[in-house]
């Protein structure tokens, strides 16, 4: 019967990757007692946005097989990376650009590694804005200092679930820095290969915004799996966000879709909704939009606090769209990963 329980599941196949689960490699595995189906499905990420579909596909396919009389699904994660790491621990590297700035760039990198934590990955968070780094005072650990191990390797701070290094921890508070172009990649060299990062599944990196300097010196140095674009819906914002998209494509980086922040307004007292910006112009790019924001003024004021929105208010509307968002991120990771495998075909270039 265990035979005919892989057959069912070979005929199951996962959302994204469009790729039934067997071939895939992610049936752990199967066992069968009195009737009764024991399947773990290993997912490619923790944070998969399909999880509740894959269980509902596993169980209708399972419970045809003659002699099923009940199916009992659990899911263990495995992130899936290429053979050759972009840093040493480290299974991908995710930038989070916009062509200005303004527009809440920071803020989502910060709920998209807190959330990917939430759901059990391993993230790391490197702040490469380095003449405005806000992520250290959003995570709430703004008066801390970086500290370096035996080997002489900076060590991350710990916040929130993730280890984020910013810029913001290694000088003085309000501090300018007024450095020219080798300066900044010194700095952003000694961030990224002279860190004691772990082992990691993602480091998403938040980048200043623009393109300019630190954008090219992380993609020459590194291999970077995908790049989220982070825009307002008004057309001074989607102009700039173009731009962007033009540099990631240029630099040979996937970019795996937008999110269009401050997408609309829920006013609390009438429950009406305002398009305040344009809502949807984040279309306009030809990007798939992963995420759709609203203009909430607790994202803002829990970012003052130095607490992640996905943490402080997690059943607010803005906080489960960023959740949804870090979810649609990772799934759009696992497609860009099998695709470096030939497995899947490439994310189209805009």
């Amino acid at each position: 019967m265990q035979d005919a329980v892989m057959a069912a599941l070979s005929t199951v196949n996962d959302p994204e990757l469009h790729q039934d689960l067997v071939s895939l490699g992610m049936i752990e595995s199967v066992r069968v007692e009195a009737g009764v189906a024991a399947i773990k499905v290993n997912l490619t990420t923790p944070a998969c946005p399909l999880k509740g579909t894959i269980e509902n596909d596993v169980r209708r396919a399972v419970m045809a097989v003659d002699g099923i009389q009940d199916v009992q699904v659990t899911f263990g994660a495995q992130v899936r990376t290429t053979q050759q790491l972009p840093l040493p621990g480290v299974k991908h590297v995710i930038l989070v650009g916009s062509g200005k700035g303004g527009v809440g760039k920071s803020n989502v990198a910060v709920n998209v590694a807190v959330s990917l934590a939430l759901d059990g990955a391993r993230v790391g968070l490197l702040d490469a804005d380095v003449y405005g780094p806000s992520v250290a005072h959003m995570l709430g650990q703004a008066g801390a200092r970086i500290t370096a191990n035996e080997q002489r390797h900076m060590m991350p701070i710990e916040a929130h679930g993730i280890r984020f290094i910013s810029m913001a921890n290694l000088t003085k508070a309000g501090q300018a820095l007024v450095w020219r172009g080798p300066m900044l990649h010194s700095a952003i060299g000694q961030f990224l290969k002279d860190a004691d990062w772990g082992n990691l599944d993602y480091l998403i990196i938040d980048l200043p915004p623009g393109t300019g300097d630190v954008q090219l010196s992380i993609t020459q140095s590194v291999k970077v799996t995908g790049a989220l674009i982070v825009t307002t819906p008004q057309d001074v914002a989607l102009i700039d966000a173009t731009r962007a998209v033009d540099m990631f494509h240029k630099a040979s980086v996937p970019v795996l879709g937008v999110a269009e922040n401050m997408s609309y307004f829920v006013a609390p007292d009438t429950g009406h909704t305002y398009d305040l910006f344009g809502r949807g112009g984040a279309r306009g790019l030809g990007l798939d939009v992963l995420g759709e924001i609203p203009l909430d003024p607790e994202v803002r004021q829990d970012a003052d606090a130095g607490v992640p929105a996905v943490i402080a208010h997690p059943q607010s509307v803005a906080a489960q769209t960023l959740r949804e968002l870090s979810r649609n991120v990772a799934g759009r990771i696992s497609v860009v990963t099998m695709s470096d495998f030939g497995v899947l075909d490439p994310l189209p270039v805009v």
